[in-house]
């Protein structure tokens, strides 16, 4: 196997942090923070909160570090780890018995697709992190990390018909919440 010249400072920085080098710890989380943050950020609605979840994230990384196995990428391990840690720190809270009703939300019509065109990324992002808990952590799953419902069934505890159900009510609240932006 043919490692890229990333790949080597990354596999010997991997080395260095499992031999508890805190100059290598620190500049693992250096490279990536800012990506795990922006993760964590779209599980929990609150700042202060992503950066405690970031911080045990990186926790958990370090003391977990010896499982991995190098197959795949390094930042998908990681991520899976932050997802983890977020799913665990949510479940504290049990969001999906703390989803919004959306039945009285009216969604006559088609979407107009030009409302989200003239949306820039941080105003569509401030939307999804404005989604009830429940359909946030499916939405941000499903759609953003690319878990298939089964796999979010068992992360969860829930059925895969939840899952569905959730997905679906996000997509409703999304549309929603664009086409009030738009009036």
């Amino acid at each position: 196997m043919v490692l890229s010249v990333t790949g080597l400072r990354e596999q010997r920085l991997i080395e260095r942090c499992l031999l508890r080098d805190r100059r290598a710890q620190k500049e693992l989380f250096e490279v990536y923070a800012p990506k795990m943050l922006a993760l964590c950020i779209r599980y929990m609605k609150d700042r202060d909160e992503a950066e405690d979840v970031l911080q045990d994230g990186f926790i958990t990384l370090f003391n977990q570090l010896e499982h991995f196995e190098g197959r795949g990428s390094f930042e998908g391990w990681a991520r899976r780890i932050f997802v983890t840690t977020a799913l665990m720190h949510l479940r504290k809270k049990d969001p999906l018995k703390m989803s919004d009703d959306i039945t009285e939300m009216n969604f006559a019509g088609g979407q107009d697709y030009s409302q989200i065109a003239a949306m820039s990324h941080k105003e569509l992002m401030k939307l999804v992190t404005g989604l009830p808990d429940g359909f946030r952590i499916v939405f941000n799953m499903y759609v953003i990390e690319g878990y298939s419902h089964k796999e979010i069934a068992d992360m969860l505890g829930i059925s895969e018909n939840t899952s569905r159900s959730q997905l679906s009510r996000a997509r409703l609240w999304l549309q929603q919440k664009i086409k009030e932006c738009g009036k």
